[in-house]
């Protein structure tokens, strides 16, 4: 009975992700045309380049575009895998089965006792609003290793901790995920996966740390939250340009400095209250550490210089973990990314051209999708606070002395 009720939870799951992933998989094979310009090409000519000099055994130094820790020559690598396959099809494979990853510890996870598949279903509606866009960054492999990490948490600290290092040196961002974690064993066996997997780079591959160079050179890219500001001002006679510089498409001329130095301060603002929050925190539950890795990530990525589309996969991977659990209070929040994920296919790629024009069109799709994204990042950190600093709402749980003077009801 227990069998046929998960078959029928899970038949419409698991159809819808079959059909919105053909899609995906047909847009990125040119099977069916995407309405906009070809976002494969990141793979065919950037990812193929790198992957030419990475199997030389060097990192590829005079490329200003390699911006990325260096484990992150590991998924640029991976279609080696496949070696039947040209490069572009392998690497949409192998990001087609991070996808697929994903999905089977999402379900693990929500088919489990106090779980619920509504995580499953985040992760399912969430990727496709990208469109293809998310099989052409190897930004899905990295949220695979992070959902993984934060399932591992609870039961697994070892585990999480040396997922968490390994996904840091893949992109970073994954370094937050330890911001919840209470247990020591996590951020231990974090920092040893980190030295030991760092070294093997340093030593075996020259040029491995020099992504910290290119990465302090970047300005303002023009779908930052900062951008907003020289969107506005180009109406209002500022000389500035928008050129692509360090990989991306950013804006060049007087302020962009200035702007891109509060950036940075923001950051750093964020950064201080993650800490007092961590600091203040007095109750943590089972979903506590899905629920701050969330907010974390999110409130790095609406503060930073650069908002790439396949930055949001990485907002809906952990809204997919903090659905998995009933009680989690980022309900709000992950609508919100959910919403700000479907105005991001909109302003890339279909409608890019005005983005980067700064027309009305352009500004007003800049203006919602980071309003979303600011909107998903205040009400986040609030629900957190609340949940876990204040939790005037939520009764204390009885002590022990409670419990043993409370009458038995057992006959």
């Amino acid at each position: 009975m227990e069998i046929a009720g998960a078959g029928r939870r899970l038949a419409p799951l698991l159809g819808t992700w079959g059909l919105t992933r053909v899609v995906l998989l047909l847009f990125v094979f040119k099977v069916l045309v995407f309405p906009s310009f070809d976002v494969t090409t990141d793979v065919s000519v950037i990812y193929q380049g790198w992957y030419e000099t990475l199997r030389h055994g060097s990192f590829p130094l005079d490329d200003v575009t390699w911006q990325y820790p260096p484990a992150a020559a590991l998924p640029i690598l991976s279609p080696a895998l496949l070696g039947f396959l040209d490069y572009a099809s392998a690497f949409f494979v192998l990001a087609f089965l991070a996808d697929l990853t994903v999905l089977a510890l999402l379900l693990y996870t929500g088919l489990r006792p106090g779980r619920t598949l509504r995580g499953a279903w985040v992760w399912i509606a969430g990727v496709p609003l990208l469109g293809p866009t998310v099989y052409a960054r190897y930004d899905v492999m990295v949220t695979a290793v992070a959902v993984a990490a934060l399932l591992a948490g609870a039961r697994h600290p070892r585990v999480m901790g040396a997922l968490v290092g390994f996904g840091a040196l893949l992109k970073v961002w994954p370094a937050l995920l330890l911001l919840g974690a209470v247990k020591r064993r996590a951020w231990g066996a974090a920092a040893v996966t980190v030295a030991a997997i760092a070294a093997l780079f340093a030593v075996s591959m020259p040029g491995a740390f020099a992504f910290l160079t290119f990465q302090r050179e970047r300005g303002t890219e023009v779908e930052s939250l900062g951008s907003l500001v020289f969107h506005v001002a180009r109406h209002f006679g500022w000389q500035g340009q928008v050129l692509l510089n360090y990989g991306s498409v950013e804006f060049v001329g007087p302020y962009v400095n200035w702007v891109s130095t509060a950036a940075l301060g923001l950051t750093a603002l964020a950064f201080g209250w993650l800490m007092l929050w961590r600091l203040m925190a007095a109750r943590f539950l089972p979903h506590t550490l899905a629920d701050a890795a969330f907010v974390a990530v999110l409130m790095f990525t609406v503060t930073s210089r650069v908002i790439s589309p396949q930055y949001v996969v990485w907002l809906i991977g952990l809204a997919s973990v903090c659905s998995c659990f009933r009680a989690s209070r980022m309900r709000l929040p992950v609508a919100l990314v959910l919403a700000a994920a479907f105005v991001t296919v909109l302003e890339f790629p279909i409608w890019f051209a005005h983005v980067v024009a700064g027309d009305a069109l352009g500004i007003t799709l800049l203006l919602l999708r980071n309003g979303l994204l600011v909107a998903a990042a205040i009400t986040g950190a609030r629900e957190l606070w609340q949940a876990s600093v204040t939790w005037a709402d939520v009764p204390p749980l009885p002590s022990q002395a409670t419990r043993s003077k409370a009458p038995s009801t057992s006959s």
